[in-house]
């Protein structure tokens, strides 16, 4: 990613990618996607066309396919940038509200969306045989739990009110703050797929974790993240719909996000060619799996506010 600045013209965002597991037609996926969402009111980075009026453009060099595409900036900064302080004389119920707001729009419009070149499904990626490949056989009874889990999401309804495009990666790392309105702008689509609504809003409720990770009473904790969410879905319904009976699959949805952060740690370390791993955040997050400890064990013993969502070194 390299940011072109040029005198009288807005930032730009070039992207040169040379993933070997994608292809042209999952890079144009993603591209029309993000222009589609724009261009039906969607807070989101637009994708730039190319002189040859192509949303991607690529390069052969040395026996490897480069593709190219370009972005707007996505106006104002990160929260990280601004050192997690919110805009100036704003409550912070604001950006929860923002969050789901701007999370609520996209998801209506992709119950709309009609692809020209369709993005792989959840089930593509995480499945069984997969995932029994890539993790190492020491990790037995977390092969077993995510068999589970995937059997259960696999049983879901798919409905356009439950299922479509999703962003797949909803956070504050994803998105860019005025920091003047409050508005929020969402790019890096890069993982999007189709998938279940519900899947973005367990991500949207984990990234509150974050607001209070620091306060060691489990039970101020828990009330925190109930009006934190509680906001947030105020927001998302403002709107597009979720019924109730939707919502209480969100422990549920917060295991698969556990379960695509370890995958994706995984494999990481594959493409890398490293030896398989386990940090403390990683043993963390397998731990929640196998014994099924709900909510990222964010309300259970096992979590610690010295040292947030770690445990012990799994040696595999």
């Amino acid at each position: 990613m390299y940011t072109c600045e040029k005198e009288g013209a807005d930032a730009k965002i070039l992207r040169i990618a040379f993933l070997n597991d994608r292809s042209r037609e999952d890079y144009l996926g993603e591209l029309e996607y993000v222009r589609y969402l724009f261009e039906h009111g969607g807070s989101v980075a637009n994708v730039i066309s190319s002189r040859n009026g192509n949303l991607i453009e690529e390069i052969s060099y040395q026996s490897h396919n480069y593709f190219i595409c370009l972005f707007t900036q996505a106006k104002g900064k990160g929260l990280a940038e601004n050192h997690y302080q919110y805009r100036e004389g704003a409550p912070l119920t604001e950006y929860y509200f923002n969050c789901g707001k701007v999370l609520g729009k996209l998801h209506q419009l992709a119950k709309d969306y009609k692809p020209v070149h369709p993005r792989y499904e959840f089930t593509d990626r995480f499945n069984v045989e997969y995932i029994g490949k890539l993790l190492p056989d020491s990790l037995s009874l977390l092969k077993e739990r995510l068999a589970e889990l995937l059997h259960t999401l696999e049983g879901l309804d798919r409905s356009r009110e439950s299922f479509g495009m999703i962003h797949f990666d909803y956070n504050d790392g994803n998105y860019k703050i005025d920091f003047d309105t409050g508005q929020i702008t969402v790019y890096d689509f890069d993982n999007s797929c189709f998938g279940w609504y519900m899947y973005d809003l367990a991500d949207l409720w984990r990234s509150g974790t974050g607001w209070v990770a620091a306060e060691p009473d489990a039970g101020k904790r828990k009330a925190f993240m109930e009006d934190y969410f509680r906001t947030a879905l105020e927001g998302y319904r403002s709107e597009t719909r979720v019924d109730d009976a939707l919502l209480e699959q969100l422990p549920l949805f917060i295991q698969a996000v556990l379960m695509e952060n370890i995958v994706s740690e995984f494999e990481g370390m594959r493409n890398s060619s490293e030896e398989p791993e386990c940090d403390e955040e990683l043993s963390y997050l397998i731990k929640c799996l196998e014994d099924d400890i709900p909510y990222v064990g964010f309300f259970d013993e096992i979590y610690s506010s010295e040292e947030p969502f770690e445990y012990e070194t799994r040696h595999i």
